[in-house]
């Protein structure tokens, strides 16, 4: 490894502009966490969170945004047997994706499938970490329930869509075109809601009810999701992009015995998210494997097109996962 690296960082808060290319030295590994070269970088809405200045990162983590990245292990730490240098590996990281160099913990790694190239396993991390989490651990879906996914075409719902559809739920989504409903079809969905000419609580009220919803939205959608839950059905929050306040009638959710819960991934501990690794590696990889499932991808683009990338997140055009190429 060389002593310096070409990094992303956040020159100031604001918009996809003010990422700016540097240079960083490049991260040692503690104990217990390795050093990947990075292949390729995934590209999240948290990125642009923390760009903005409203998601830090946690104690002690990087300060260059990136929570996901594929690569080779270069360097290992005191307490490491696996994975070994040399090996490919994609990763969840605490921050730090968008450089050519990133430590991370050897709990948090995963081996890339088979199945998969590097730009591909790039995509796996933070939105199966967050799916199964959400979706599977804290909202327990079973097979058969109706499941309403917001933003179906996103890199979470084409991901939700898809291991919700192997472990036999009913899946129904919204997004806002009627091409991201096709594609959201095309990946298994029961029923796609165009939510610029449909109104989803209507839909899920003619069909008995979501016993799940995941949302991403918040904001207004939050009262209107109690409504489209099924009498002791629950609502999986994961993010607020319509914002976080809003009045809702908690007389409603007791006398109809609903559950309303949520998660962030990146403040939770090193040991919760090694145990979520070790579920991902037991039930999903194998579905990896069988070709059951795979990222959904949207573009490329080169490390020093961070600004480019971000921007086309934001657009809300993309269908399915960007990612950044940053080594060879």
């Amino acid at each position: 490894m060389t002593e310096h690296m070409r990094a992303v960082e956040i020159a100031r808060p604001g918009g996809p502009d003010v990422l700016q290319i540097t240079n960083r030295p490049v991260p040692k590994p503690a104990h217990g966490q390795v050093v990947l070269r990075v292949a390729y970088a995934g590209v999240n809405r948290p990125d642009a969170l923390q760009r903005a200045g409203s998601y830090a990162p946690p104690p002690g983590a990087s300060d260059l945004p990136g929570l996901e990245a594929s690569g080779e292990v270069v360097a290992i730490g005191d307490g490491v047997t696996t994975p070994a240098i040399g090996d490919k590996v994609c990763a969840l990281l605490p921050g730090g994706g968008y450089a050519e160099y990133v430590a991370t913990f050897a709990a948090h790694c995963l081996p890339v499938p088979d199945a998969l190239d590097l730009k591909q396993a790039a995509c796996l991390p933070e939105t199966c970490f967050t799916v199964f989490s959400n979706v599977f651990t804290r909202g327990g879906l079973q097979a058969g329930e109706r499941f309403l996914i917001h933003g179906g075409s996103s890199g979470i719902g084409t991901t939700a869509i898809q291991l919700a559809n192997a472990f036999g739920a009913r899946v129904f989504v919204t997004a806002g075109s009627d091409a991201k409903c096709q594609a959201c079809l095309d990946l298994g969905a029961e029923r796609a809601i165009n939510y610029k000419t449909e109104d989803f609580v209507e839909v899920m009220q003619a069909e008995g009810g979501a016993h799940l919803v995941l949302d991403m939205v918040g904001g207004d959608y939050i009262p209107r999701n109690l409504k489209a839950l099924a009498n002791d059905g629950r609502l999986v929050q994961i993010a607020f992009l319509q914002g976080p306040e809003v009045t809702v009638n908690f007389a409603e959710m007791m006398t109809r015995r609903l559950t309303l819960t949520g998660s962030t991934l990146r403040p939770q501990s090193d040991l919760a998210k090694a145990r979520i690794a070790e579920d991902l590696r037991a039930i999903v990889w194998p579905l990896v494997a069988a070709r059951r499932f795979a990222p959904v991808m949207d573009s490329e683009f080169d490390l020093t097109d961070a600004a480019a990338a971000h921007a086309r997140m934001e657009s809300s055009g993309h269908i399915g996962k960007i990612v950044l190429k940053v080594g060879g």
